[in-house]
């Protein structure tokens, strides 16, 4: 809520609002500093205006956004790592103040004199674990659903990470020289296969790779013994990466994972893996295989089920991360 607070005061600062000579806009933003060094404590209460923090934030957020209609812009407002925000009630006055501005209407002119009525150009992004839609909708309810559309991302493919390497092997990445020129830095391109071969589809695990292979060596080609030298350093975080997201895991859905990841592909079906797990019927686990499938994004439900999530099933399938360059 702070940070939040203290973001949209310099954003406030750049529209021109702190420079307006109203007593009005001068109080408020005396509010949202006092919401910036107080956050969400009692203190706010005794704050001009008595309001609470999703009030005064709500009300920022509308001026930030009415001034964008002005200048003709857009207004981005991102939160990362959202399932960080563990305290009930900043959720809850966080989420309230973003999704009244977003609902919020005004009344413009259109260039033929017309009155009509405008929601304000604001985005506002949410990013985080799945699991956040969960928590939100648990204390949210409706409200949360209906202002905030949730979209889960899918693991990245072998080509689009090929494709995203492709620069380095063809023109090089440019980086300072001693001798204040720029050089490049390229990737031989069994080396952009090798990172793709490890990372499987993790976007955090593809910028882990290829950060070790950067600083495996010094010089200017990142080659494929690079990749897996720095990979072995690399490796335990990589580890406790996919243990983290077993480790949130309900006991069923955990167990359902292990029995999926014990049989050979072709045998992962709802029924099979439901009676490893000691349930008489599929049905039994409809429940948390549509959370493991819609919600988590671990695996997808069809004939036979398969792992959507392609690193959790090479932790439980293979030696993975603890490969050397032998292995495809």
């Amino acid at each position: 809520m702070k940070k939040l607070a203290s973001a949209l005061l310099d954003l406030a600062d750049q529209a021109g609002l702190s420079k307006r000579a109203d007593k009005r806009t001068g109080e408020l933003m005396q509010r949202v500093q006092h919401v910036a060094a107080a956050g969400i404590s009692v203190s706010l209460r005794e704050a001009p205006g008595g309001q609470e923090a999703y009030s005064v934030l709500t009300e920022l957020i509308v001026e930030i956004g009415e001034a964008a209609i002005d200048r003709n812009v857009m207004v981005m407002i991102h939160l990362d790592e959202v399932q960080n925000i563990t305290d009930s009630a900043n959720l809850s006055q966080i989420l309230t103040a973003l999704g009244d501005a977003l609902a919020h209407e005004v009344t413009v002119t259109t260039p033929d004199r017309r009155q009509i009525r405008r929601f304000l150009p604001i985005a506002v992004y949410l990013s985080g674990l799945p699991e956040f839609e969960d928590l939100a909708t648990a204390r949210q309810g409706a409200t949360f659903a209906r202002r905030f559309q949730t979209t889960i991302l899918r693991p990245v493919t072998e080509d689009e990470l090929n494709h995203a390497l492709q620069m380095f092997v063809t023109e090089g990445w440019p980086v300072a020289e001693d001798n204040g020129r720029t050089g490049h830095v390229y990737m031989d391109p069994e080396a952009q296969r090798a990172i793709t071969e490890i990372c499987h589809g993790e976007p955090f695990l593809f910028q882990l790779a290829g950060s070790a292979a950067w600083y495996a060596d010094t010089t200017d080609v990142i080659t494929r013994s690079d990749v897996f030298t720095g990979w072995r350093s690399a490796g335990p975080e990589a580890e406790s990466h996919v243990e983290r997201i077993l480790d949130r895991l309900p006991a069923r859905e955990r167990e359902f994972i292990e029995a999926m990841a014990a049989m050979e592909p072709e045998d992962r079906t709802a029924t099979k893996i439901a009676a490893a797990c000691g349930f008489p019927a599929a049905s039994n686990t409809g429940t948390f295989t549509r959370r493991l499938d819609r919600v988590r994004g671990i695996l997808s439900r069809g004939k036979p089920y398969t792992f959507r999530h392609r690193a959790i099933e090479a932790s439980l399938t293979s030696e993975w991360p603890y490969m050397d360059d032998t292995e495809r």
